[in-house]
């Protein structure tokens, strides 16, 4: 079983020596996304609603970009500077995995790459 890296332009350029994905036989490897907006490469500004919308919606480019959708996510982990935004990034969250939400982790941090309040990775099935 061989690997295959994934690119689009519809997330955010990795900002370090990673892929955006790696494609490995029926799976698909998403790499932590911080909230920045993929045009600029800058980070969003806002509160965390809206860096978790941002998160998921590159999250969501990228699984597009590969013919997939968020329905098709199996494993969430979600990276929180404070855990006290758990129910506000949940608000946000259940929006994009409205039926059969994949299982998940949410784990407060110390620091995140740029100083984002949170980053999210996730597994997917092809």
């Amino acid at each position: 079983m061989g690997k295959r890296v994934i690119q689009t332009e519809k997330a955010p350029k990795a900002i370090g020596p990673y892929s955006q994905a790696i494609q490995a036989g029926n799976f698909l490897f998403l790499s932590g996304q911080i909230p920045l907006d993929p045009k600029t490469g800058e980070l969003v500004k806002g509160d965390i609603r809206q860096q978790t919308q941002q998160v998921l919606e590159n999250i969501k480019g990228v699984m597009e970009s590969q013919g997939l959708g968020m329905e098709d996510v199996v494993k969430v982990t979600i990276f929180l500077k404070d855990i006290g935004n758990f129910n506000q990034v949940n608000e946000i969250y259940s929006t994009y995995f409205p039926s059969s939400p994949p299982a998940r982790s949410t784990v407060e941090v110390a620091k995140l790459p740029k100083d984002a309040d949170i980053e999210i990775e996730a597994i997917a099935v092809i």
